[in-house]
């Protein structure tokens, strides 16, 4: 086996990145190929860890193999005497991560041979295409808050540039009313919000704990109790939230995500698949060991009856903003999608919705206790699920994109026919983003599901079902709008014109192909596979329990969890496939009523124009935090800086100069001999 896997799966795609202007001194197509070669090495090492998880040990050159979770570390920084070492964390979870990052981001760069040909600009889209892939990777390996920072902002930058693309604002590149520009810096700066909050919770956490190392944050509580002491438990894990927050686009910092589509197809579909967005549930993810086993082994190890209940009452404040957070967001992007017009926009706001799914599920998991793990699992084979499903929409989206030259959907239909791989692999995306069985992405919102109920969460459930309903509702939207019907009046022209529609290059097809087939794969053997993904994640809560786990994920021994819940759960996703389906099917695939008469007829356009209007959360922002910021500068400037200090200084030369002519008075200078 090759332990340095875990260290080339990162260093080598950015290595590869900062080599790809060199490359392109041989020629464009050494370029392209270079790239997606590195992508693929990238994947290969990932792939590596593999038997490392299996076998439930690494081997640390110098040190031997050594059980899971394993920290690989080498000597880094020192900071007022305490030693920070740089390492890479091999555990259950960031084999899975790495796997899911690496692989989705080859099979998107291959797609982006044939997506991005002749454009310009291709040695800065493939050099931020690996980095960001690089980062990811080294985002998911780190063993230390400090280390994956680096990744972190890696990630925002390379998200900043490649939204901001075409960074020449030509019109025909907007998605929405904003240019790609400013598309790339809404993104860059509403995730900084976040980002600060994450650093400052960081920085109290190693003042407290003198480590940023996750396995020492994990196996020791004192810092906590410490924490609890000055009442900052609760502040400081919402803050350290709000990273994961402003990452993965949750309210409320979530409005960033929908510009990001004025990027291409590719960029959307590595930012909603394989790395940006799942960043935060990642860390999330990540940090859910500290904030149950630490405050476990806290409240266990205390006499003090007063601290251990505020530990215990922060935890249960943590995870209930968590799952909450995650589930109003769920609701409030799945809505928003109903009513957008621009294919890659529902896209995104589908994209928002569903990781509050996973935030939900990772919330649920910590409120559970002692079934804290179907929460944490279910969250992350929801993060799987969807980053197949998603990265598959937005592959097969950029087709059509390109087959019509337009975002909107309502200038596409009737496509059916002429791109038929297209067509079919977007209905098995849609169809596996909607829950359908027996599609990955049942399986997985039925964990989603599991979680909730098992943890007495019963209201989040219902905001979780009742967004069930919505997705397919606008999946079967999309699906009909874009390939049913008959052909718009935009595509009419572009025949006569001589541009007729056609199918994807292979080079395209092939990737969101393999992406279909995984999804109905996974699906197939959905039960199977969740119990073994569910005995392997569970390593990452429980690494003592490391054989009889590894024993139970190899033996797919039946699952604990009763049936009844199962059937319950079942009988909640049918009942709300039944709500959203056959609406959305009359109004869109058999398109017996006209959905504009059903607004007009009942009243709905004020609903309707609140949705349009994205609950007018983005309008507020940009009127107070933008214009009136920029209000208040123009006053500041106009009242304070000219009249005070530019007053102030002209005042300070006037009075010198004053000052001087009535001394000049006094000495004249003149000598008396």
């Amino acid at each position: 086996m090759y332990p340095y896997a875990a260290w080339l799966c990162w260093v080598v795609p950015i290595i590869g990145a900062v080599l790809t202007p060199i490359v392109a001194k041989l020629s464009e197509k050494a370029r392209d190929y270079f790239a997606v070669f590195i992508s693929f090495i990238a994947a290969i090492m990932a792939t590596l860890l593999i038997p490392y998880g299996l076998s439930g040990e690494f081997e640390i050159p110098g040190v031997g193999r050594v059980p899971l979770p394993a920290d690989w570390r080498i000597d880094w920084i020192k900071i007022y005497g305490v030693k920070i070492d740089a390492g890479v964390l091999v555990d259950p979870l960031s084999i899975f991560m790495a796997n899911v990052v690496a692989w989705i981001s080859f099979l998107i760069m291959v797609y982006s041979l044939g997506y991005m040909h002749g454009e310009e600009g291709l040695t800065r889209y493939w050099f931020f295409m690996n980095f960001f892939i690089g980062n990811m990777l080294l985002l998911v390996m780190s063993d230390n808050i400090l280390q994956l920072l680096f990744g972190w902002e890696g990630v925002g930058l390379c998200s900043y540039a490649l939204i901001g693309f075409w960074y020449h604002d030509e019109r025909k590149r907007w998605v929405g009313n904003i240019p790609p520009s400013h598309a790339g810096m809404k993104a860059f700066i509403m995730t900084r919000a976040g980002d600060v909050a994450l650093m400052i919770s960081a920085f109290i956490i190693f003042t407290q704990a003198g480590t940023f190392n996750f396995l020492e944050l994990q196996h020791h509580y004192e810092w906590i109790v410490e924490l609890a002491k000055l009442g900052l438990v609760v502040p400081v894990a919402i803050m350290f939230f709000g990273g994961p927050v402003g990452k993965s686009a949750q309210f409320p910092l979530h409005e960033w995500l929908p510009e990001a589509m004025a990027g291409p197809t590719s960029v959307s579909a590595l930012i909603h698949a394989a790395t940006m967005v799942k960043a935060g549930v990642y860390l999330t993810a990540r940090v859910f060991p500290i904030f149950t086993e630490s405050f476990r082994l806290a409240s266990e190890h205390l006499a003090d009856t007063m601290t251990r209940s505020l530990i215990l009452s922060a935890q249960n404040q943590f995870f209930n903003v968590v799952a909450w957070i995650g589930a109003f967001t769920a609701f409030l992007a799945a809505t928003q999608a109903m009513v957008a017009r621009e294919l890659k926009k529902v896209l995104a706001y589908s994209t928002v919705s569903q990781i509050g799914y996973m935030m939900l599920a990772l919330g649920v998991g910590g409120l559970a206790g002692e079934y804290a793990a179907e929460g944490y699992v279910a969250g992350l084979f929801h993060l799987m699920s969807h980053a197949i499903f998603k990265a598959l929409l937005f592959m097969a989206a950029g087709a059509v994109l390109h087959a019509c030259e337009t975002t909107d959907m309502f200038n596409m239909g009737g496509i059916r026919r002429e791109m038929p791989i297209t067509f079919w692999c977007m209905v098995i995306g849609a169809l596996s983003l909607s829950g359908i069985p027996p599609l990955s992405g049942f399986w997985s919102k039925e964990a989603i599901f599991t979680a909730c109920l098992i943890s007495g969460q019963y209201a989040l459930l219902a905001l979780a079902a009742i967004t069930a309903a919505i997705t397919f509702f606008y999946s079967l939207r999309l699906i009909g709008v874009t390939f049913l019907g008959e052909k718009s009046h935009h595509l009419k022209e572009l025949e006569e014109e001589g541009h007729h529609i056609h199918e994807a290059p292979a080079v395209m097809w092939v990737s969101y192909g393999i992406l279909a087939a995984a999804t109905i794969g996974i699906g197939v053997i959905g039960p199977i596979f969740e119990h073994g993904l569910h005995s392997f994640l569970e390593l990452s809560l429980h690494p003592h329990h490391m054989q009889a786990l590894l024993a139970s994920a190899i033996s797919f021994e039946a699952e604990a969890v009763d049936i009844s819940i199962k059937m319950t759960t079942s009988m909640i996703t049918a009942l709300m496939l039944l709500l959203g389906g056959i609406p959305g099917y009359y109004l869109y695939i058999a398109r017996r009523v006209d959905p504009k008469a059903i607004v007009d007829k009942y009243g709905l356009k004020p609903l309707y124009n609140f949705l349009w209007n994205r609950w007018y959360i983005n309008p507020t922002y940009y009127k107070v935090l933008v214009y009136g910021v920029i209000d208040f500068s123009r006053a500041l400037f106009k009242h304070f800086e000219v009249k005070v200090v530019d007053g102030f200084n002209y005042a300070l030369a006037k009075a010198t100069v004053a000052f001087s002519n009535g001394f000049r008075r006094i000495q004249t200078g003149i000598l008396p001999y």
